[in-house]
Parts: C-alpha cells; sequence; structure tokens
C-alpha cells in the first residue's frame, strides 16, 4: 500500500517487491549462460577449482598471525595470554592440518 502521507512516494513494500521481481525474474535480454548457476559446495564444483594455497603457505600465514600477537603480549609480559595464544596456535595448527589432510585426499580423488 503506497503511503497516504507521501502520495508521491511508493510504500517500502511495493519497492521490495519491484526489487524481488528485478533480481529474480529472468532477464529477456540475455539468456542464462552456463556458469550463470550460484556456487553450490558439490563434487563437481570441487573438482572445478582447484586449491590455490598450498599447505605450507597455509601453515606460515597462522604461524606469522600467532608469531605477532605472541610478541605483543610478550611485550606487555601478559604469561597468561602468551599460555593462552601457545595453546591456541597449537590447536589452530592441529585443525588446519586435519583440514588440509581432507582437502588433499579430496584432490586425490
Amino acid at each position: 500500500m503506497d503511503n497516504p502521507l507521501l502520495p508521491s512516494l511508493p510504500s517500502r513494500r511495493s519497492l521490495f517487491d519491484a526489487a524481488q521481481r528485478y533480481m529474480l525474474a529472468p532477464n529477456e535480454e540475455q539468456p542464462p549462460q552456463a556458469g550463470d548457476e550460484p556456487p553450490r559446495l558439490t563434487t563437481q564444483a570441487i573438482q572445478k577449482v582447484s586449491m590455490s594455497r598450498s599447505r605450507e603457505r597455509i601453515l606460515a600465514n597462522i604461524d606469522d598471525m600467532y608469531r605477532e600477537a605472541f610478541e605483543r603480549a610478550k611485550a606487555t609480559g601478559d604469561d597468561a595470554q602468551m599460555a593462552t595464544l601457545d595453546f591456541a596456535y597449537r590447536r589452530e595448527q592441529l585443525y588446519f592440518e586435519i583440514l588440509l589432510d581432507v582437502r588433499d585426499a579430496m584432490e586425490r580423488k
């Protein structure tokens, strides 16, 4: 329903409906292309996209991130934060190694 106090402005609902029609309606000018479908995490999609980061790069990035935070905690003398960061680093490294093993196994398939 349009706003009776401001007759020249359409209501939010009608604007939303128009935007929805525009975004969801098929575009008659351009036929859909083969690559226009939304991305889905399927085995076919995984096979199309190769993993770009190496194991060493990922682990080096996490090492750099934690080393920087550890040095800040060390500079302030925060022993509790240093212990927390040390544990978190080892835990995250283990998680990433497991995920990387899964990724490597999927790439070999």
